[in-house]
């Protein structure tokens, strides 16, 4: 299904199947074209909520910053199928006014409670996420198998990247996370239909800069997680805190220089000719192509975080 730019009212809920060779698809003809926007009388928690396995949502622009009325949106887009892709689609301005209560919230959620699996969350811009101070809204919030590669985070209320419940195999790699509470937290707890703990979990080739917290684990996490070539700098609490004597190896600990000021509404994170994530990550679970689709280079060598130089 291709969506042509314009203004629509969120609330949607799509259930609808596809199979491994014949993939539903909802793409936005032009990348954040099309707008998904709180309706006047908002009756869901999600901007969009979407139960249907062997799908993909592409390219829209899911904005929660006008709400209008009724229930106030606390999730963009919520996933509850397996084999699911959620790709390059900007989420922004979610559960800023939401009451900060356990029940949480997210700008992509990823969640494992309807026995979803292997979903994958590629390249999209999120920010401005949850009301400040509160430690249960995400930005992108895993709970269960899956993969989040090329992903631009900042200004989340607490984690860019939140893997909990029966999260476990999760490929966290080439994302760029800033400006929130904490960069990624690895965890396993309170769980659905397993026993944990989150193991097998690989953290690989991202950006953790400037936040309150830098890479966590915390919960039930095993023992063979890995950490490598990750840029995790001025992270003012802590950069690492790692469990069952984990360690984390090809770090770079400095500034990573990017193009543009941080501080601003819209901050350019693709990086300056001298910054140090140039060339200094591993090929091993990068993805093929950066947050603009621009091909990782392997003889040029890959760069840590969201963008290839």
């Amino acid at each position: 299904m291709f969506v042509a730019p314009g203004t629509y009212s969120g609330g949607i809920r799509t259930t609808a199947s596809g199979q491994p060779g014949a993939r539903i698809a909802y793409v936005s003809t032009e990348r954040w074209g099309a707008r998904i926007v709180p309706p006047e009388r908002s009756a869901s928690k999600a901007a969009w909520d979407n139960r249907g396995d062997y799908v993909d949502i592409v390219g829209f622009d899911v904005d929660g910053s006008e709400h209008r009325g009724g229930t106030r949106w606390s999730s963009g887009i919520y996933n509850g199928g397996s084999h699911d892709i959620i790709r390059s689609n900007h989420v922004h301005h979610i559960a800023q006014h939401v009451a900060c209560t356990s029940n949480g919230g997210a700008a992509i959620g990823v969640d494992g409670y309807y026995r979803g699996v292997q979903a994958q969350v590629l390249a999209n811009l999120v920010h401005d996420i949850g009301p400040a101070g509160c430690r249960f809204v995400q930005g992108i919030y895993v709970s269960t198998t899956g993969s989040v590669k090329n992903n631009v985070v900042y200004r989340v209320a607490e984690a860019g990247i939140h893997l909990w419940h029966d999260a476990r195999n999760v490929v966290v790699s080439n994302n760029t996370v800033t400006g929130s509470n904490t960069g990624i937290v690895v965890g396993g707890g309170d769980f659905y239909h397993t026993s944990g703990p989150n193991d097998h979990t690989a953290v690989y080739n991202n950006i953790v800069y400037d936040n309150r917290m830098g890479i966590s684990e915390q919960g039930r996490t095993g023992r063979n997680n890995s950490y490598r070539n990750n840029l995790v700098y001025k992270n003012s609490g802590y950069d690492w805190r790692l469990k069952n004597g984990l360690a984390h190896s090809g770090t770079v600990s400095s500034a990573p220089l990017f193009v543009g000021d941080i501080k601003v509404a819209l901050p350019n994170f693709s990086l300056s000719a001298s910054s140090p994530a140039i060339g200094r990550a591993t090929p091993m679970h990068a993805a093929p192509t950066d947050f603009n689709g621009r091909p990782r280079n392997v003889f040029s060598g890959f760069d840590i975080g969201a963008y290839q130089h």
